[in-house]
């Protein structure tokens, strides 16, 4: 009985153990936390879902094409997610210390991608700190991190339209 449980619950990410996913499921459930990041202030602006595709390739080193598609189905996953659990549980059990102190410097960088930090994003990124293994000092480091990448992306737009 249990097992057929497992099997109902977990049919959908096509695994019955957290520790097999495969590395799409690990690219769309990073994605799809990074978009809820951005959409938690209301409207999900173009340059954080620019800035999370470009995270998602840069981070599993994706081409153009398999980046899309991991966005697409990000995108719908997200629009159609409860909670974030779903997808933070897959990146928990997968990723070590230092991935998912790399996951939270990215959920940053999308939080910073618009120029504004809205509540409900910073308080997204503080919740996903404290469900993993990454320490508020931690944590805070990444913020800084993300926080100078997005000014120096910002004195870098202005000077390129000066």
């Amino acid at each position: 009985m249990i097992s057929k449980i497992k099997s109902f619950l977990f049919e959908k990410q096509g695994a019955t153990d957290a520790a097999k996913h495969s590395a799409e499921e690990l690219h769309i459930a990073a994605a799809a936390l990074l978009l809820e990041a951005g959409m938690l202030d209301g409207e999900l602006a173009e340059t954080e879902r620019a800035e999370t595709a470009r995270l998602v390739r840069a981070r599993f080193e994706l081409s153009e094409e398999e980046t899309a598609l991991i966005m697409q189905d990000a995108e719908a996953r997200a629009a159609d997610a409860v909670d974030i659990h779903q997808f933070l549980r897959v990146l928990v059990a997968n990723f070590d210390h230092e991935e998912q102190v790399q996951l939270i410097e990215m959920l940053w960088e999308v939080v910073y991608a618009d120029g504004v930090v809205h509540d409900y994003e910073a308080n997204l990124v503080r919740r996903v700190t404290g469900m993993t293994g990454v320490s508020d000092r931690e944590s805070g480091a990444a913020r800084k991190r993300a926080q100078a990448k997005a000014e120096a992306k910002g004195s870098a737009q202005s000077q390129a339209t000066d």
